[in-house]
């Protein structure tokens, strides 16, 4: 690993308090231009913007996707800016770059009918799992947390009484407190006084999470997916479901019940209103297709 690069890492660790999954893409994509570099027999300071682009059309060209190569280009920008500030380059030739145009892909989301029966159905399943399973997907839904905000819960971290969660965010561990409803709220106390125990019980080790595996370990985002497909599965309802569809599906329906868009943001916890309104394209297209299928005039004959 280029020095350079190990000290880039090192701040975004200790300096900035990003996720070890977000450090990973970064040196995912700075490894992935050293090598391109490396071939070309150029020295990281000696590159300029026609490098950048045969970089960026060597990308194209292997198939990798616009989005990619636009993470890329940032993360790169990013690394630049460091090496600059620190005296390793005389200039970012990154700032010049213009990524490519993306289309933008509007979320997915479930119909607050296709919800209601999911919880419904659920609730009716015996088990170990079954409190659990439902704790989880009314937390994802009634909150619209992160799949990665969820798995880091911890016990204390919930309120029951005041029916709040305190979420600690990747990025400079930055906190918010998120509410959930009445519902949630019966579906949690029932976990933690009938599911959760079970499965502590299972294993010798202490774990303050919330939400436990099958074998009393602390869950992950992967184990949590898997969680969701056997849900699906065991409710007979087959419509991908996958923590983001439940947080869009959050977002989008405060959205059409009238909510604030700054306060989605909030409780979304994104740091820009930039990433929440791509949630008022989807109720746009809700309107659109509400119109077409309702309205007496809206098909010529």
């Amino acid at each position: 690993m280029d020095r350079r690069e190990a000290e880039f890492l090192r701040d975004l660790e200790h300096v900035r308090n990003y996720s070890v999954k977000t450090i990973d893409s970064y040196r995912r994509d700075i490894n992935k231009f050293l090598s391109f570099i490396d071939q070309e027999g150029v020295e990281l300071e000696d590159v300029d913007l026609i490098i950048i682009r045969n970089f960026l059309s060597s990308e194209l060209a292997h198939g990798v996707s616009k989005r990619s190569c636009k993470r890329r280009l940032s993360s790169l920008r990013h690394f630049y800016k460091f090496m600059l500030m620190n005296g390793y380059v005389k200039d970012n030739p990154f700032i010049f770059i213009s990524a490519p145009k993306t289309e933008k892909k509007l979320p997915r989301v479930l119909y607050k009918e296709q919800i209601q029966e999911l919880f419904k159905i659920n609730r009716q399943r015996t088990g170990e799992l079954a409190y659990r399973d439902q704790a989880i997907i009314s937390t994802l839904y009634f909150t619209g947390i992160r799949a990665s905000e969820l798995c880091a819960i911890k016990l204390q971290d919930i309120s029951l009484k005041y029916r709040t969660i305190r979420i600690i965010k990747g990025k400079g561990n930055k906190e918010r407190i998120v509410p959930f409803n009445e519902e949630c709220r019966m579906d949690l106390q029932e976990y933690i006084r009938y599911g959760r125990e079970p499965l502590l019980a299972k294993t010798k080790n202490f774990n303050a999470q919330l939400f436990l595996t099958k074998n009393g370990e602390p869950l992950n985002v992967r184990t949590l997916e898997r969680i969701l497909d056997k849900v699906e599965k065991e409710c007979g309802m087959f419509m991908h479901l996958h923590p983001h569809i439940l947080r869009h599906s959050f977002a989008t329906h405060l959205l059409e019940n009238g909510a604030d868009l700054r306060i989605i943001q909030e409780l979304l916890g994104h740091e820009s209103i930039n990433a929440t309104q791509i949630y008022t394209h989807v109720t746009e297209e809700a309107m659109v297709e509400a119109y077409s299928n309702y309205h007496p005039r809206a098909h010529k004959k």
